[in-house]
This record gives structure tokens, C-alpha cells and sequence, in this order.
């Protein structure tokens, strides 16, 4: 990307956005981080707590391996370092749905060290951006405050769920590589099966962390490493929305820019999204490693990893959307945009390939991304629940491309299909929906449209452009069944036209 593209404008000069996002994605376990308790969403206040997650006295931590497995899995999709030795800390602080006093976490040591991604674009570019690092945490519960006008609740069910929070560089540059970003990680977790990405039920969040500094100043950055040069940052917390993400970074570029040319000073603070008003708003100053106190949890031995488990984690990987990217563009000829938008998501990714599988890659992707996409969103349908399955639409390709029918033709057959099921090829007989190849009949139709306008026939000589009125009035007399190839051939023939 280029350095001026990612410039804003000011009252006083231009301005470089610097984002980075540290994403909370809950580990997708049956129990939890440090004991046996349900993981799982949607139960009762308080039902899916242990004595370990209510912070008893004399209950002890026990590490869940699989979350462990989950973690290192997550590592390699983002192409990152696994760190072979990793502690856990506690972090300190107060808060009334932690009932520990402290969260488990790791800070100097974590599990996950150096990666990065590459993030496409809405217009094709590619941007690569850094990961510093992914460690495991608990969750703390969940405070309530509108079930009593003068009383709080506290529901522990979250407390002590096994979260991964991943950790970019500040190698973001505007709020649409925000959301990009924050969308693309959400892919690769759902394609590993290490977090469902269900942003709505809390399983995916990010705090969102935005400074602003004059044009020129993330260069000097680069060269130096010196985050001086950055500008003081803020840091939103838990927006769980992908469009929330790049709201919160335009608004806070544009608010602290309006701030520094005011002759104000950006405070180092933790604020909140309101999605009504669609601005930000302070919530408390911001904490610095030292206020929280970290230091090795007592309980907990250091995690040593062999690096043979690491390898049997990377065997198991599946394709992940990168590959699958580069692969779909390849192999079917898509361009980098739509090889994107199939890739995102591993459900549409099998779809499509089962639907392109030995037939024009091109084809089938117009026919998914645009009908079927169009319709399940229209209907507010998954992938997983769409009323025609990939080999019933890959048999609508075929009867296109083999002429059976035409395109106008196919999008009728794939509108009843849609409603409610069907074979393509039983439809198109039941309906008598067969594509008129007989040049006689094609030939009959055109002679008779063009006996009847003469005038359009002296005007499509000197404007070509009107040629495109006869092929429709030829297909609206057959009823939209007549071949386009035929038609357009014979029509030009008796027109004279090139």
C-alpha cells in the first residue's frame, strides 16, 4: 500500500493512522482453561461453575491440554514461532466477577511468539501484517446490572474459559486493513476449529488500539523502532463486531486529530463503543504492565512442549485460506477478489470447489458468489442451510454449458430450485424450459421481428449500438428459450452487421 493512500487529512497537514489489535478468541473446549467445567454457551447464571472457577480456598489450577493443543494449533496457522518453553502469570487487579483477585495469563513468556498474515483487500491488494504474539488466559464472569435498580449480579459461568489473545504489530494503517485484519483472523481460527468466531455469543472480540501521528512519522518508526514516533494511543475495549472495528478506528483518528491541532494532548486511556452513536467515550486511564503486578503463578509449573507434539499438531492442519486463495485463483482463474471472498470461509470454500470441480471455474464462481450468495443472504441463510446443494447447482452449470438451456433460462430453473429443491433436469423437462437450438425456428422468429420495424432496421445500421433491442424482442418471442449464440449470429446475418 502506498504511503499516501494511508494519509488523512487535517486542518493543519496530513496525518498516518497506527492501529493494533489484540483479539480475544475463546478456545473452542469442552471444559475449561484450569478445570473440568462446562465451556459451553447459553447455560443458566452460575451453572457452569466449579470451585476452582469460584476461587475456593485450597482449589488449585490443572491446565487442559487440548487448550493447550488448541493454542500451538492457532500458532502455526498464523505461520508463527511456538515457543517450546512458556509460564503462566497472574496479573492483578479488582474486579467483583473475578473471584480470584488476579487472572491467569502469560505475559513475559508466552506460548505463541513472532507471525504474520496476509490480509486482501476490497480492491485486490494484498497487506501483510505482523503478529507480536498469542498467550493463553482465563476469562473472568460477567457482572449484570439491570436485573435490580439497586443491585449487581455476577454470573461466573465465563469465569475461567480458556481464551487466546493474539496480538498484532502496529503494522495496521487504516481502519478497512482493521477490519480486513480482524475478519481474516476470525477465518483462520474457524478453518483450524480452535474458536468458533461467534462474535454475537462474546467467543470473538478485539480491543481496538489507535494513535495518530503526523505524515512521515511511521517511517521514522520503522527505522527506529522508537514508538515515540507514533503518537500516544487509546485503546477501545471488547468491540465485537467486524464493522464496529473499522467504525472505532475512523472515529478515534478523526477525534484525536481533532484534539492535537486544537492544541489538546491525547491521554493514554481505555475507552468504549457506543454502537448507538457510533463514537467512543472514556471508560478508565490506561494501565501499564507494573500496575498489574505480574509474577509467575505459584500453582502452575512452566509449560515444556516437545517439539514431536508440535509436529504431529502441524500434520493435522487443513488448507488454510491463503492457500486456499492462491490455489482457487490458479487452478479455476479467479481473480484474486473472488478466489478471497470463497476462501473466507471454509464452508463456502468446499461448496464452491465441489460445484467448480472439471467444470469452468469462472462459471461456477459468478453462479455461487452472485445467485446463490445473493439468495441465501436475501432468505438470512448459512451456507450449511442452503435449499440447493452444491452437485444439484453444479448440474445447472452443466445444462448452460452444454446448451440445454440458457443463462436467463437458468436463473428461472435456479429460483424454483431455491424455493423448494429439485433436480435442475427434471424441472427443465417438467417446465419444457429446453433452449431452441433449430436455426429454422431461431430464423422464422427474426425474420418476422424484423418485417415488423423497419424503422429499427434503418436505425441499427447507423447506430450499432440499437442491436442489442433486437436480440431482446427475439428472446421475449421464444420466450426467453432461443440460444443467444443462434441469435445473435442469424440477426446479425439478416442485418448486415459485423
Amino acid at each position: 500500500m502506498t504511503e499516501t493512500r494511508n494519509l488523512l487529512q487535517g486542518t493543519t497537514g496530513d496525518w498516518e493512522v497506527v492501529v493494533g489489535l489484540e483479539v480475544h478468541a475463546q478456545v473452542a473446549s469442552n471444559a475449561k482453561l484450569f478445570s473440568g467445567a462446562p465451556a459451553t454457551y447459553g447455560a443458566g447464571p452460575n451453572e457452569n461453575v466449579s470451585l476452582v472457577d469460584a476461587a475456593f480456598p485450597g482449589m488449585l489450577p490443572v491446565i487442559n491440554k487440548y487448550c493447550v493443543e488448541q493454542a500451538i494449533r492457532t500458532g502455526l496457522g498464523l505461520n508463527a514461532k511456538i515457543n517450546l518453553w512458556s509460564r503462566f502469570d497472574r496479573k492483578n487487579y479488582f474486579y467483583p466477577d473475578l473471584p480470584q483477585g488476579y487472572q491467569i495469563s502469560q505475559y513475559k513468556d508466552p506460548i505463541v511468539g513472532e507471525g504474520e498474515i496476509e490480509v486482501a483487500l476490497d480492491d485486490g491488494e494484498i497487506v501483510t501484517i505482523g503478529i507480536e504474539r498469542l498467550h493463553l488466559e482465563q476469562d473472568a464472569g460477567k457482572s449484570i446490572h439491570d436485573l435490580a435498580p439497586k443491585e449487581s449480579y455476577v454470573d461466573l459461568n465465563r469465569s475461567g474459559v480458556a481464551l487466546m489473545e493474539i496480538v498484532s504489530k502496529p503494522d495496521i494503517r487504516s481502519a478497512e486493513e482493521a477490519a480486513a485484519y480482524f475478519s481474516k483472523i476470525r477465518t483462520i481460527v474457524r478453518y483450524l476449529g480452535a474458536c468458533d468466531g461467534n462474535m454475537e455469543e462474546g467467543s470473538m472480540r478485539a480491543d481496538v488500539n489507535v494513535s495518530v501521528c503526523p505524515a512521515g512519522s511511521y517511517a521514522k518508526f520503522r527505522e527506529t523502532g522508537d514508538f515515540r514516533h507514533l503518537g500516544t494511543r487509546t485503546e477501545t475495549k471488547n468491540v465485537n463486531s467486524i464493522r464496529y472495528v473499522k467504525q472505532v478506528v475512523d472515529y478515534e483518528a478523526r477525534r484525536q486529530i481533532e484534539i492535537i491541532e486544537g492544541q489538546g494532548e491525547i491521554h493514554q486511556e481505555t475507552r468504549l463503543f457506543d454502537v448507538a452513536t457510533g463514537k467512543t467515550r472514556t471508560m478508565r486511564s490506561k494501565e501499564d504492565a507494573h500496575d498489574y503486578r505480574y509474577f509467575p503463578d505459584p500453582d502452575l509449573l512452566p509449560l515444556e512442549i516437545d517439539p514431536a507434539w508440535v509436529e504431529e499438531i502441524r500434520a493435522t492442519l487443513p488448507e488454510l485460506p491463503d492457500d486456499k486463495r492462491k490455489r482457487f485463483a490458479a487452478e479455476f482463474g479467479l481473480s484474486v477478489y473472488d478466489a478471497s471472498v470463497l476462501s473466507q470461509d471454509r464452508a463456502k470454500a468446499d461448496y464452491f470447489e465441489a460445484v467448480a470441480n472439471g467444470r469452468d471455474g469462472k462459471l461456477a464462481s459468478n453462479w455461487v458468489t452472485t445467485e446463490l450468495f445473493g439468495a441465501l443472504n436475501k432468505a438470512g441463510l448459512d451456507i450449511d442451510a442452503s435449499p440447493i446443494e452444491a452437485p444439484a447447482l453444479g448440474k445447472l452449470i452443466d445444462l448452460i454449458s452444454e446448451g440445454v438451456i440458457s443463462g436467463r433460462i437458468a436463473k428461472d430453473v435456479f429460483a424454483i430450485m431455491f424455493e423448494g429443491g429439485g433436480d435442475p433436469e427434471a424441472i427443465v423437462e417438467e417446465k419444457g424450459l429446453k433452449q431452441v437450438s433449430d436455426a429454422g425456428a431461431i430464423e422464422k422468429a427474426v425474420d418476422e421481428i424484423i418485417a415488423a420495424n423497419p424503422k429499427q432496421v434503418e436505425q441499427v445500421k447507423e447506430k450499432p449500438k440499437t442491436f442489442g433491442w433486437f436480440v431482446g424482442q427475439v428472446m421475449k418471442s421464444t420466450g426467453g428459450k432461443a440460444n443467444p449464440a443462434l441469435v445473435n449470429k442469424i440477426l446479425k446475418e439478416k442485418l448486415g452487421i459485423d
